[in-house]
């Protein structure tokens, strides 16, 4: 089976760059899980928003959609647990 592709809205680089250095490793690591497994164990699919889902990296969350049609995981914020479901 292929592995899903990995593809960012423009807000996830600004996302990023505002992360500590340490937590950017942990977050590419999870994303990279996220190839060959999109929906794994301890992803929780958020209420109120369909196909929408988040996992936990220490205190930020990954939200993020899968297209399984398109074996895409599209990701929409990586941000601290206080501020990324304002968004949603």
């Amino acid at each position: 089976m292929d592995p899903y592709r990995i593809v960012f809205r423009p807000s996830v680089e600004k996302d990023l760059r505002g992360l500590p250095s340490v937590q950017v490793k942990r977050v590419l690591k999870a994303l990279e899980s996220l190839k060959t497994k999109p929906i794994p164990p301890r992803s929780v699919r958020l209420s109120g928003a369909e196909g929408i889902y988040r996992i936990r990296v220490g205190d930020y969350r990954i939200v993020y959609g899968i297209e399984p049609s398109q074996r895409v995981v599209l990701v929409h914020y990586i941000r601290h647990r206080r501020d990324v479901y304002r968004k949603l």
